[in-house]
């Protein structure tokens, strides 16, 4: 019997899920291109205050800015607000000293979390099959970080961490349910950048934490700068970057179910790994290698199992990942 052929609907879809890869892989090349000459705390801030711009105009759907951040969740905005910002720091500090595609392979164990953590607090159903898909996804990651060895890298802990605060965001979102729009959700964690940045830029602005001359805490303690022409465009295509992924990622998932769109998100690791190549002439070692296909393989796995098992979308309500 031949198979139906792919809707038009589904087509949309999966072209949005893909620019969305697109964009966040811009968005992550251009804020590592800061990492030995600004703070990251001051390419955020300048960052999600083109985004939070960005999102208010093309999803506000002409709402004033209040009606907008109008919430029944405070408690919860900040709560969720406060796993991404841990997730986004520990990402990019982590990105000042790895290799593009390993800590891009290692974040990507999130949707993996994001399942066994719904088993543990939200007692969803998981079974075995993709318990198993997990594991072989964080067998995946130990192939990257591999603990114990000479290779082992300390700073191959921080995507991971990025990955964990990434998934506890995830929960929270599924916690909260339909009660609050993906706009007004997007909108409190781009202003929750702009808080965290500011008071970073208060305390560490001066530059007196620095001068350990490790990459990534010299990323996260830096003085501040004042930025060039260059960097302000940069801010511009960072800002854009991440605004339009998170609106395209949210298109995807509105039109489709996640099990159609969850396995396009990971052509963001085939980007991380020509992007790392391309301007950083990185190249990833034999079991690195391994590891980012084992994780690419569990994570497609577990998304289309979620499908099968109509798991509920709520995890996939907020654009954005970084």
């Amino acid at each position: 019997m031949p198979r139906a052929p792919i809707s038009e609907t589904a087509r949309i879809s999966i072209l949005c899920a893909l620019a969305a890869s697109f964009s966040f892989s811009i968005n992550d090349i251009t804020v590592r291109s800061f990492a030995s000459s600004l703070p990251l705390h001051e390419v955020v801030l300048f960052r999600s205050l083109i985004a939070f711009v960005l999102t208010a105009v093309l999803l506000g759907r002409g709402q004033s800015l209040w009606q907008l951040l109008r919430t029944k969740r405070p408690g919860a905005q900040a709560l969720r607000g406060l796993f991404v910002i841990i997730s986004n720091f520990t990402f990019f500090a982590g990105l000042a000293a790895l290799p593009l595609a390993e800590a891009s392979a290692i974040f990507f164990v999130a949707p993996l979390v994001v399942t066994a953590f719904s088993a543990i607090f939200l007692r969803e159903y998981v079974g075995p099959r993709r318990w198993l898909a997990l594991c072989v996804g964080m067998a995946g990651v130990l192939l990257i970080i591999k603990p114990g060895s000479i290779a082992f890298h300390w700073a191959l802990i921080l995507p991971a961490l990025s990955a964990v605060a990434y998934a506890s965001m995830h929960i929270m979102t599924r916690h909260m349910g339909l009660s609050e729009p993906a706009v007004t959700m997007s909108l409190y964690v781009n202003l929750a950048f702009f808080l965290a940045c500011s008071v970073m830029g208060l305390v560490f602005g001066d530059g007196s934490y620095a001068g350990s001359g490790h990459p990534s805490l010299e990323f996260l303690f830096r003085a501040w700068v004042m930025p060039t022409g260059h960097d302000v465009m940069l801010f511009f295509v960072a800002g854009f970057a991440s605004g339009a992924g998170g609106y395209l990622i949210t298109q995807a998932y509105r039109r489709s179910e996640a099990g159609l769109v969850a396995p396009f998100e990971y052509s963001s690791l085939v980007l991380a790994a020509i992007w790392g190549f391309v301007f950083w002439g990185e190249v990833p070692g034999g079991l690195s290698s391994l590891g980012i296909c084992l994780i690419l393989a569990s994570g497609i796995f577990v998304a289309l199992r979620e499908a099968d098992q109509k798991v509920p979308p709520g995890a996939k309500q907020v654009a954005g990942r970084r």
